[in-house]
């Protein structure tokens, strides 16, 4: 029998959780308190000191702090900010190679006394590398070798014996993400830049352009004006876009002929009719430059299978199926 008495009644989980969601609340609530109380400089400065070197930012840190590192150090290189994490403790084991002189280094540790940064410090005080600090001790040996300092709020963790990083964790995530974000505001960092660090996945499907993907040329299901309905129907079928454009002697698009067309035009003689008397004359457009879920917005707003690719003047550059779009993970 286990004779470990229990200190205290049984805790809700919800209620912990509350608590929990809610002490870290006010820690963000704290710092954005100080972005706009001076912490604020800090963050301008940062943007400065990072946008001027010609190498990468190196994230450094340990424990809790050091995975935050990872996070930020990903988010950097992915918006346009070239970086790179090296733990703390390696550091110590060859991994100070990994720093050169036209970097900069930013350090995250809440106490400012973790005795693996001291390498690396002194690495960058010797070698000349900016040093910024996310840290909340003002006095902390690391706050005082940095060339620049985020001091954040030293707010109660969430953890009720104050001991596991919580709070104090997710400022340092928060501060990091705004400055990852500044600088990618301030450079004019693109979706199509985002697009070229993101090929892969959902996220890179999201931010493919639907010139990429259209079917052009011989593809398309064009008819001339005119045309009768009999041809358009074998056009229809051959091409399985579920659908024909209909074209303006001039090239520029006159219309479209969708399945949903011929179902409401069944009771018509169609072998009577040309494509002028069927079609719709406003179909659904979009440009070569439009991205992939902006396509699959437009589709599922009309309830529509296909989208027309156009330029400027109007004459189809291509067609975008909403299979394209599933083909690709965006649907």
């Amino acid at each position: 029998m286990n004779n470990t008495a229990l200190s205290s009644a049984p805790v809700d989980p919800i209620q912990s959780a509350l608590r929990t969601i809610a002490m870290e609340r006010r820690g963000l609530e704290a710092l954005e308190e100080a972005l706009g109380n001076g912490l604020g400089d800090t963050l301008r400065q940062a943007v400065a000191m990072i946008s001027a070197i010609s190498g990468r930012v190196i994230v450094t840190g340990v424990g809790k702090s050091g995975h935050i590192g990872v996070k930020l150090a990903a988010t950097f290189a992915s918006t346009g900010t070239p970086a790179s994490f090296v733990h703390a403790a390696e550091a110590n084991h060859g991994d100070l190679g990994m720093i050169a002189g036209n970097d900069l280094v930013i350090a995250l540790s809440k106490g400012g006394e973790s005795a693996e940064l001291r390498s690396i410090v002194a690495y960058t005080r010797r070698f000349s590398i900016p040093l910024i600090a996310l840290t909340c001790s003002a006095h902390s040996t690391l706050s005082r070798a940095s060339d620049l300092v985020f001091l954040l709020p030293n707010e109660q963790e969430a953890c009720p014996h104050g001991l596991a990083p919580t709070t104090s964790t997710l400022m340092q995530l928060a501060i990091g993400d705004a400055l990852a974000i500044a600088l990618l505001e301030t450079r004019g960092f693109t979706a199509t830049d985002f697009h070229t660090f993101h090929p892969g996945g959902k996220l890179g499907a999201s931010l493919t352009h639907v010139k990429d993907i259209m079917h052009t040329g011989e593809r398309l299901p064009l008819v001339a004006r005119g045309t009768p309905m009999r041809d358009a129907v074998s056009t229809l079928s051959h091409k399985h876009f579920g659908c024909v454009l209909v074209m303006e002697e001039d090239g520029r698009l006159a219309g479209i002929i969708t399945d949903g067309d011929l179902a409401r035009n069944l009771t018509r003689n169609l072998g009577d009719l040309v494509v002028d008397d069927v079609m719709t004359t406003s179909p659904k457009t979009i440009g070569p430059d439009t991205l992939a879920t902006a396509a699959l917005a437009m589709l599922q707003k009309n309830s529509i299978g296909a989208l027309i690719v156009v330029d400027a003047e109007k004459r189809p550059l291509g067609l975008v199926h909403f299979h394209d779009l599933l083909r690709i993970g965006v649907a």
